[in-house]
């Protein structure tokens, strides 16, 4: 795999740029060669190996966006480890938790964080999720900032040790199903699962969408501002482009720092071609105006990709025309954690076809939608809606959950046997486009992060002074979704504010801050089932402002229990518009 990415491209042109670092510090980009992004890496996978690491062990890469956080990747690929790269921003609890559940030997980090002008404790949150976590050996530190870090028996300097290895390291051979990485992902059960991706299938389906859903031409700079931590990182950021012998730009700060025109600034200096975001991003700096965006020269973009959820009309259109002055191919792009790479996109279609605002239209090459009623008939003809399933594998898919299969087999394949199912309903139209409608569980997407709400809920409940919680999503109008907490809190408790902000605090400590519900609500009791299953639909009625439409309540234990919480409901929003 790294021959592809790596090798293969130093022996043709080893000067050609692989990575422009757009570091946090607003114009300081770093460029790195093919043949420099190789040393880099070979230097890695050498100390991996000397402290122990083998082919087929696990190792945790908790570090922000950065030549050396790719470079940690492709050193793990290089030997024929695992690796499970967790997002930057996620607490100890959950760094501890995929840890565990990975059974990971050792994890490379950086010293501190920097994002959008602030310092983030890297290796402090390591040090105390590790504290639980007697598989690891060793922690790998590298220096992002100059600042000093306390360091104990395990931790090792990256870089010394860098210095000190070869910068030669001969590529383990694998089978094309051994494992290349894992990636934690939320479902609608508590408990994250670690989806299982290979070697052979994976690359080639990331190096094919990544070629022609962008229509990207050699000597292009792909801009994918995602973060490594999310799959979009691994395969348009990562995996796909450096294949393809791409220069990829890896972004590390925010679309807001210093300014509003952050992103645009960087696709004037960097002559970017390709840019590729998510539609929260586009909603926030949509608010700020045009002139933060006309401000900058964009000519440089050919093509605009929009990936994490799907994206409104209103943000589709100033996408269009204002950052992309209606010259620009805009490619709104449907796939999932699980699917390794693009399934559903615009493009690649006949030259100049249609492409509809805001919807992902055509499946990619060898992908086979099908929708499915509620009895799990297939949906023929158009202008239909269902559930969205997958009717033949690719090469992308992912292959199980890790030490986990049966979940793999109930939570994508049992709901329609014989199809893997999505857990997104879509829209097919007139013409047999696509269209995403959202999903169609407990599943919410803030700011194109998904996650389940039973995560959310399952933190909260470790408050003793809340027995009982119930979290839903509803619409938000820059994040696409946020989270609403109602709670019921223990007979005689008094201080409902402390305790809401108590919940945020447990919340941001067990999960991540941007999983810390917008409103919490507290009621008397929660809408349940007789057999005591909370019936949360009925909760998205309230907070949609329908409740003349609740559909069927007769499974409902006690009615009277709905005109409670509307009242609490309607209430709250008083309070709120007043204060």
């Amino acid at each position: 795999l790294t021959v592809n990415c790596l090798d293969q491209h130093v022996q043709k042109s080893p000067d050609r740029v692989a990575l422009i670092w757009e570091r946090d510090e607003p114009g300081s980009a770093v460029h790195v060669t093919y043949r420099e992004l190789l040393d880099m890496t070979c230097r890695l996978a050498n100390t991996l190996k000397k402290y122990g690491i083998q082919k087929g062990d696990k190792v945790a890469i908790y570090m922000s966006v950065s030549p050396l956080s790719v470079a940690a990747m492709l050193a793990c690929a290089r030997i024929g480890a695992v690796h499970t790269v967790i997002f930057a921003g996620f607490s100890a609890e959950s760094l501890a938790g995929r840890i565990m559940d990975s059974g990971c030997k050792a994890v490379i980090t950086y010293n501190q964080g920097v994002r959008g002008g602030r310092i983030t404790e890297m290796k402090t949150t390591v040090d105390k999720a590790v504290k639980n976590c007697p598989s690891i050996k060793h922690v790998f530190v590298a220096q992002r900032t100059e600042n000093k870090v306390q360091m104990g028996g395990c931790d090792v300097p990256l870089e010394e040790e860098m210095a000190k290895a070869s910068s030669v390291c001969a590529p383990e051979s694998m089978d094309s199903e051994d494992m290349l990485f894992m990636l934690y992902t939320s479902g609608s059960t508590g408990k994250p699962k670690g989806v299982v991706h290979t070697q052979a299938g994976y690359l080639l389906y990331a190096a094919v969408t990544h070629k022609y859903v962008f229509d990207y031409q050699q000597g292009d700079v792909f801009g994918c501002v995602a973060d490594i931590g999310w799959i979009t990182g691994h395969s348009y950021v990562v995996y796909g482009p450096l294949c393809n012998g791409a220069t990829s730009v890896l972004f590390e700060s925010t679309p807001v720092y210093p300014d509003p025109g952050r992103y645009w600034e960087m696709v004037q200096r960097l002559k970017i071609n390709q840019f590729y975001g998510a539609p929260t991003a586009v909603r926030l700096l949509l608010k700020y105006g045009d002139e933060w965006v006309k401000k900058y020269d964009r000519s440089s973009l050919k093509t605009l990709g929009s990936v994490g959820e799907p994206i409104n009309n209103e943000a589709w259109q100033w996408f269009y025309h204002v950052v992309g002055d209606g010259r620009c191919t805009l490619v709104d792009t449907w796939w999932q954690t699980e699917t390794g790479g693009i399934c559903i996109a615009p493009r690649p279609s006949e030259e100049k076809a249609e492409i509809v605002p805001a919807m992902a239209m055509r499946p990619f090459f060898g992908i086979v939608p099908v929708l499915m009623d509620e009895n799990g008939k297939v949906i023929e003809g158009n202008d239909v809606s269902g559930a969205l399933c997958i009717a033949h594998p690719w090469p992308g898919m992912a292959r199980t959950i890790y030490g986990d299969h049966q979940r793999f087999i109930d939570a994508y394949f049992k709901a329609y046997p014989g199809y893997y199912f999505t857990g997104d309903g879509a829209y097919r139209t007139e013409k047999g486009y696509y269209q995403i409608t959202g999903r169609m569980d407990d599943v919410i997407n803030i700011s194109g992060h998904r996650l389940g709400t039973a995560e959310i809920e399952d933190a909260m409940a470790d408050h003793p002074e809340v027995p009982e919680t119930a979290v839903i999503g509803y619409p938000h109008e820059i994040k696409g979704e946020g989270a609403f907490a109602f709670i019921v809190i223990k007979e005689g408790t008094t201080h409902k504010d402390r305790i809401k902000e108590e919940l945020k605090t447990i919340v941001a400590s067990k999960i991540a801050k941007y999983a810390v519900p917008d409103h919490i609500l507290v009621v008397k009791r929660l809408p349940k089932t007789r057999s005591g299953k909370i019936m949360r639909r009925l909760l998205r009625k309230v907070v949609a402002e329908q409740p003349s439409d609740l559909g069927d309540t007769t499974t409902l234990d006690d009615p009277s229990v709905l005109t409670e919480i509307l009242d609490a409901y309607q209430k709250y929003k008083k309070e709120k518009s007043s204060s």
